[in-house]
Protein backbone atom coordinates (compact mmCIF):
# COMPACT_ATOMS: atom_id res chain seq x y z
CA UNK A 1 0.00 0.00 0.00
CA UNK A 2 1.45 3.40 -0.99
CA UNK A 3 0.26 6.79 1.13
CA UNK A 4 -0.13 7.91 4.31
CA UNK A 5 -3.21 6.05 4.86
CA UNK A 6 -2.90 3.98 8.19
CA UNK A 7 -4.02 0.51 7.66
CA UNK A 8 -6.66 -1.66 9.68
CA UNK A 9 -5.40 -3.46 12.39
CA UNK A 10 -4.66 -3.61 16.29
CA UNK A 11 -4.09 0.32 16.48
CA UNK A 12 -5.84 2.26 14.02
CA UNK A 13 -8.55 2.30 11.37
CA UNK A 14 -8.09 4.00 8.32
CA UNK A 15 -8.93 7.66 8.22
CA UNK A 16 -8.35 10.32 5.66
CA UNK A 17 -7.96 13.96 7.48
CA UNK A 18 -10.72 16.13 5.78
CA UNK A 19 -10.45 18.43 3.36
CA UNK A 20 -10.05 21.87 4.12
CA UNK A 21 -11.95 25.03 2.17
CA UNK A 22 -9.34 27.69 0.61
CA UNK A 23 -8.69 29.93 3.26
CA UNK A 24 -9.59 27.84 6.52
CA UNK A 25 -7.92 28.29 9.47
CA UNK A 26 -5.30 25.38 10.20
CA UNK A 27 -4.10 24.04 13.82
CA UNK A 28 -1.06 24.61 12.87
CA UNK A 29 -1.55 28.61 11.83
CA UNK A 30 -2.32 30.38 8.48
CA UNK A 31 0.43 31.90 6.65
CA UNK A 32 0.24 35.07 4.43
CA UNK A 33 -2.57 34.69 1.91
CA UNK A 34 -4.54 32.27 3.37
CA UNK A 35 -2.42 28.70 2.84
CA UNK A 36 -2.26 26.69 6.00
CA UNK A 37 0.94 24.91 6.31
CA UNK A 38 3.65 23.98 8.45
CA UNK A 39 6.59 25.95 8.86
CA UNK A 40 9.86 24.44 7.59
CA UNK A 41 11.37 24.43 10.63
CA UNK A 42 8.33 22.33 12.15
CA UNK A 43 8.70 19.90 8.84
CA UNK A 44 12.54 19.65 10.31
CA UNK A 45 11.69 18.93 13.85
CA UNK A 46 9.01 16.78 12.55
CA UNK A 47 11.71 14.51 10.76
CA UNK A 48 14.17 15.14 13.51
CA UNK A 49 12.36 13.55 16.17
CA UNK A 50 10.93 10.71 14.78
CA UNK A 51 14.60 9.28 13.62
CA UNK A 52 15.62 9.87 17.05
CA UNK A 53 12.35 7.82 18.65
CA UNK A 54 12.62 5.34 16.16
CA UNK A 55 16.72 4.86 17.23
CA UNK A 56 16.08 4.41 20.85
CA UNK A 57 13.68 1.62 20.45
CA UNK A 58 14.99 -1.63 21.00
CA UNK A 59 13.04 -4.25 18.40
CA UNK A 60 12.62 -6.84 21.67
CA UNK A 61 10.65 -4.28 23.66
CA UNK A 62 7.97 -4.08 20.60
CA UNK A 63 7.94 -8.01 20.52
CA UNK A 64 10.25 -8.15 17.22
CA UNK A 65 13.38 -10.35 16.95
CA UNK A 66 16.21 -8.81 17.57
CA UNK A 67 18.81 -9.53 14.35
CA UNK A 68 22.76 -10.28 15.10
CA UNK A 69 24.05 -7.88 13.35
CA UNK A 70 22.13 -4.39 12.66
CA UNK A 71 22.81 -1.14 11.04
CA UNK A 72 20.03 0.72 12.66
CA UNK A 73 20.35 1.27 16.58
CA UNK A 74 16.85 0.86 16.83
CA UNK A 75 13.94 -0.20 14.78
CA UNK A 76 14.48 -0.26 10.84
CA UNK A 77 11.89 2.04 8.77
CA UNK A 78 10.17 -0.84 7.40
CA UNK A 79 9.78 -2.18 11.35
CA UNK A 80 8.09 1.04 12.17
CA UNK A 81 5.74 1.16 9.12
CA UNK A 82 4.36 -2.55 10.43
CA UNK A 83 4.06 -1.84 13.92
CA UNK A 84 2.09 1.71 13.25
CA UNK A 85 0.56 0.33 9.94
CA UNK A 86 1.39 2.93 7.58
CA UNK A 87 3.49 2.28 4.40
CA UNK A 88 7.49 2.14 4.55
CA UNK A 89 7.16 5.03 2.01
CA UNK A 90 5.28 7.14 4.10
CA UNK A 91 7.39 7.39 6.72
CA UNK A 92 10.24 7.61 4.66
CA UNK A 93 8.74 10.97 3.35
CA UNK A 94 7.85 12.04 7.21
CA UNK A 95 11.87 11.44 8.22
CA UNK A 96 12.82 13.24 5.37
CA UNK A 97 10.29 16.02 5.85
CA UNK A 98 8.71 16.07 3.00
CA UNK A 99 5.33 14.78 4.17
CA UNK A 100 2.07 17.06 4.50
CA UNK A 101 -0.52 16.76 6.36
CA UNK A 102 -0.69 13.63 8.50
CA UNK A 103 -4.13 12.95 9.93
CA UNK A 104 -4.36 12.43 13.94
CA UNK A 105 -4.99 8.64 13.72
CA UNK A 106 -1.66 8.41 11.29
CA UNK A 107 0.18 10.32 14.87
CA UNK A 108 -2.13 8.31 17.00
CA UNK A 109 -0.88 4.85 15.51
CA UNK A 110 2.95 6.37 15.49
CA UNK A 111 3.27 7.47 19.01
CA UNK A 112 2.05 3.74 20.18
CA UNK A 113 4.37 2.34 17.98
CA UNK A 114 7.26 4.47 19.42
CA UNK A 115 6.17 3.62 23.02
CA UNK A 116 6.15 7.89 23.70
CA UNK A 117 4.97 9.24 26.70
CA UNK A 118 2.20 11.56 26.96
CA UNK A 119 4.33 14.87 26.68
CA UNK A 120 6.50 12.90 23.57
CA UNK A 121 2.97 12.52 22.27
CA UNK A 122 2.28 15.94 22.12
CA UNK A 123 5.49 16.79 20.57
CA UNK A 124 4.39 15.36 17.82
CA UNK A 125 1.45 16.87 17.45
CA UNK A 126 1.91 19.95 17.43
CA UNK A 127 5.48 20.01 14.86
CA UNK A 128 2.92 17.98 12.45
CA UNK A 129 0.45 21.15 12.74
CA UNK A 130 -2.28 18.80 14.29
CA UNK A 131 -4.33 19.84 17.44
CA UNK A 132 -2.99 17.95 20.69
CA UNK A 133 -6.01 15.82 21.77
CA UNK A 134 -8.29 17.41 24.29
CA UNK A 135 -9.27 15.79 27.62
CA UNK A 136 -12.31 16.39 26.59
CA UNK A 137 -12.41 13.56 24.19
CA UNK A 138 -11.80 9.88 24.43
CA UNK A 139 -8.09 9.68 25.20
CA UNK A 140 -6.78 6.69 22.39
CA UNK A 141 -3.06 6.76 23.44
CA UNK A 142 -1.71 3.90 25.88
CA UNK A 143 1.37 4.88 28.17
CA UNK A 144 4.35 2.69 27.79
CA UNK A 145 3.82 0.62 30.98
CA UNK A 146 0.44 -0.33 29.45
CA UNK A 147 1.68 -1.49 26.58
CA UNK A 148 4.59 -3.39 28.30
CA UNK A 149 1.93 -5.05 29.95
CA UNK A 150 0.29 -6.06 26.95
CA UNK A 151 3.52 -7.17 25.77
CA UNK A 152 4.88 -8.84 29.02
CA UNK A 153 1.46 -10.94 30.44
CA UNK A 154 1.59 -13.25 27.57
CA UNK A 155 0.43 -16.32 29.89
CA UNK A 156 -2.77 -14.41 30.58
CA UNK A 157 -5.62 -13.94 27.45
CA UNK A 158 -5.56 -9.67 27.85
CA UNK A 159 -6.69 -6.50 25.71
CA UNK A 160 -7.00 -2.61 26.37
CA UNK A 161 -10.10 -0.94 25.50
CA UNK A 162 -10.67 2.91 25.54
CA UNK A 163 -13.21 4.60 27.52
CA UNK A 164 -15.99 4.09 25.08
CA UNK A 165 -14.76 0.31 24.78
CA UNK A 166 -13.31 -0.41 21.21
CA UNK A 167 -10.60 -2.66 21.37
CA UNK A 168 -7.29 -1.19 20.59
CA UNK A 169 -4.47 -4.05 21.75
CA UNK A 170 -4.48 -6.97 22.56
CA UNK A 171 -2.01 -10.44 22.60
CA UNK A 172 -1.98 -13.25 21.49
CA UNK A 173 -3.17 -15.32 23.50
CA UNK A 174 -6.31 -12.72 23.51
CA UNK A 175 -6.72 -14.13 19.60
CA UNK A 176 -6.58 -17.04 19.94
CA UNK A 177 -9.30 -17.22 22.37
CA UNK A 178 -11.55 -15.10 20.84
CA UNK A 179 -9.82 -15.13 17.19
CA UNK A 180 -7.64 -12.71 15.74
CA UNK A 181 -9.46 -8.23 16.07
CA UNK A 182 -7.57 -7.34 13.20
CA UNK A 183 -9.96 -9.21 10.86
CA UNK A 184 -12.93 -7.21 12.15
CA UNK A 185 -13.97 -3.83 10.97
CA UNK A 186 -13.65 -0.75 13.30
CA UNK A 187 -17.08 -0.49 14.29
CA UNK A 188 -16.67 -4.23 15.39
CA UNK A 189 -13.69 -4.04 17.34
CA UNK A 190 -16.08 -2.12 20.02
CA UNK A 191 -17.41 -4.30 23.10
CA UNK A 192 -20.93 -2.47 23.20
CA UNK A 193 -21.75 -2.77 19.64
CA UNK A 194 -20.85 -6.21 19.34
CA UNK A 195 -22.58 -7.25 22.70
CA UNK A 196 -26.01 -5.21 21.74
CA UNK A 197 -25.72 -5.03 17.74
CA UNK A 198 -23.46 -7.94 16.27
CA UNK A 199 -23.43 -10.45 18.99
CA UNK A 200 -20.78 -12.30 20.24
CA UNK A 201 -21.75 -15.94 19.21
CA UNK A 202 -18.41 -17.09 20.98
CA UNK A 203 -19.21 -15.85 24.41
CA UNK A 204 -21.47 -17.61 27.15
CA UNK A 205 -23.12 -15.64 29.95
CA UNK A 206 -25.16 -17.43 32.66
CA UNK A 207 -28.69 -15.12 33.02
CA UNK A 208 -27.64 -12.94 35.30
CA UNK A 209 -24.10 -12.59 34.62
CA UNK A 210 -25.66 -11.56 31.06
CA UNK A 211 -27.70 -8.99 32.99
CA UNK A 212 -25.52 -7.33 35.33
CA UNK A 213 -22.59 -7.05 31.69
CA UNK A 214 -25.41 -4.88 29.96
CA UNK A 215 -26.23 -2.93 32.63
CA UNK A 216 -22.68 -1.91 33.46
CA UNK A 217 -21.38 -1.51 30.61
CA UNK A 218 -24.37 0.80 29.16
CA UNK A 219 -23.29 3.14 32.55
CA UNK A 220 -19.56 2.67 31.65
CA UNK A 221 -21.09 4.61 28.14
CA UNK A 222 -22.89 6.72 30.25
CA UNK A 223 -20.21 7.99 32.17
CA UNK A 224 -17.92 8.06 29.43
CA UNK A 225 -19.96 10.67 27.63
CA UNK A 226 -19.81 12.99 30.84
CA UNK A 227 -15.87 12.65 30.99
CA UNK A 228 -15.66 13.74 26.95
CA UNK A 229 -18.93 15.91 26.06
CA UNK A 230 -16.30 16.90 22.82
CA UNK A 231 -15.91 13.39 21.69
CA UNK A 232 -17.82 13.26 18.45
CA UNK A 233 -17.06 9.66 17.64
CA UNK A 234 -18.48 8.69 21.14
CA UNK A 235 -21.59 10.50 20.73
CA UNK A 236 -21.94 9.07 17.15
CA UNK A 237 -21.29 5.51 18.58
CA UNK A 238 -24.09 5.87 21.42
CA UNK A 239 -26.40 7.36 19.19
CA UNK A 240 -26.50 4.56 16.21
CA UNK A 241 -26.37 2.20 19.39
CA UNK A 242 -29.62 3.48 20.20
CA UNK A 243 -31.02 3.52 16.57
CA UNK A 244 -30.19 -0.39 16.32
CA UNK A 245 -30.53 -1.66 19.52
CA UNK A 246 -34.11 -1.32 21.08
CA UNK A 247 -32.50 -3.03 24.54
CA UNK A 248 -29.33 -0.40 24.61
CA UNK A 249 -32.00 2.39 23.78
CA UNK A 250 -34.21 1.35 27.05
CA UNK A 251 -31.35 0.69 29.22
CA UNK A 252 -29.64 4.58 28.22
CA UNK A 253 -33.38 5.75 28.93
CA UNK A 254 -32.96 5.19 32.94
CA UNK A 255 -29.69 7.26 33.02
CA UNK A 256 -27.92 4.24 35.14
CA UNK A 257 -24.01 5.15 35.58
CA UNK A 258 -21.66 2.74 36.86
CA UNK A 259 -18.40 1.06 35.77
CA UNK A 260 -17.72 -2.59 33.81
CA UNK A 261 -15.42 -4.09 36.25
CA UNK A 262 -15.97 -7.96 36.56
CA UNK A 263 -18.12 -10.98 34.84
CA UNK A 264 -17.60 -14.29 34.67
CA UNK A 265 -18.05 -15.57 30.88
CA UNK A 266 -17.50 -18.92 28.89
CA UNK A 267 -15.93 -18.88 25.45
CA UNK A 268 -16.26 -21.26 22.82
CA UNK A 269 -12.77 -22.47 21.19
CA UNK A 270 -11.81 -24.90 19.05
CA UNK A 271 -10.13 -26.66 21.62
CA UNK A 272 -13.81 -26.94 23.53
CA UNK A 273 -15.26 -24.36 26.22
CA UNK A 274 -13.12 -22.22 28.35
CA UNK A 275 -14.72 -20.20 31.55
CA UNK A 276 -13.14 -17.40 32.36
CA UNK A 277 -13.12 -14.54 35.43
CA UNK A 278 -12.99 -10.99 33.58
CA UNK A 279 -11.36 -8.34 35.58
CA UNK A 280 -11.38 -5.10 34.38
CA UNK A 281 -7.93 -2.80 35.61
CA UNK A 282 -7.13 0.57 35.04
CA UNK A 283 -3.70 2.21 35.32
CA UNK A 284 -3.12 5.77 37.00
CA UNK A 285 -3.02 8.38 34.61
CA UNK A 286 -4.86 6.78 31.70
CA UNK A 287 -8.46 6.65 31.15
CA UNK A 288 -8.56 2.55 29.55
CA UNK A 289 -9.79 -1.17 30.29
CA UNK A 290 -7.01 -3.65 30.82
CA UNK A 291 -9.64 -6.29 30.73
CA UNK A 292 -7.69 -9.99 31.71
CA UNK A 293 -8.82 -13.66 31.94
CA UNK A 294 -7.76 -16.14 34.41
CA UNK A 295 -9.09 -19.59 35.12
CA UNK A 296 -8.92 -21.71 38.24
CA UNK A 297 -5.91 -23.35 38.24
CA UNK A 298 -5.60 -27.42 37.45
CA UNK A 299 -8.76 -27.46 36.09
CA UNK A 300 -9.93 -28.43 32.68
CA UNK A 301 -10.05 -24.58 31.79
CA UNK A 302 -7.00 -24.05 32.67
CA UNK A 303 -5.86 -27.21 30.09
CA UNK A 304 -7.88 -25.80 27.40
CA UNK A 305 -6.16 -22.68 27.61
CA UNK A 306 -2.73 -23.89 27.94
CA UNK A 307 -3.57 -26.04 24.79
CA UNK A 308 -4.51 -22.58 23.08
CA UNK A 309 -1.25 -21.27 24.22
CA UNK A 310 0.61 -23.24 21.97
CA UNK A 311 -1.39 -23.26 19.33
CA UNK A 312 -2.18 -19.94 19.01
CA UNK A 313 -3.83 -18.58 15.59
CA UNK A 314 -3.64 -22.10 14.44
CA UNK A 315 -7.05 -23.24 13.35
CA UNK A 316 -8.03 -26.16 15.09
CA UNK A 317 -11.18 -28.82 13.88
CA UNK A 318 -12.92 -30.69 17.04
CA UNK A 319 -12.33 -34.33 17.59
CA UNK A 320 -15.17 -36.32 16.89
Amino acid sequence: MTGPEVRSGATASPTRGAERRPGEPHVGGVEPGGEARRSGDAADELARVLRAWRDRVQPAEVGLPAAVARRTPGLRREELAMLAGVSVDYVVRLEQGRARSPSPQLLGALARALRLHDGERDHLFRVAGVAVPSRRTVPRHLTPGVQRMVDRLGDLPLSVCTADWTLVRWNPLWAALHGDPSALAPLDRNVAWRAFVTGAPDVLHSEGDAEAFRADLVGDLRAAVGRYPDDRGLASLVARLQRASADFAARWATAHVAEHRSSRKTVRTPVGPVAVDCDVLTAPGIDVRIVVYTVVPGSEDAERLDLLRVTGLQELRPQT
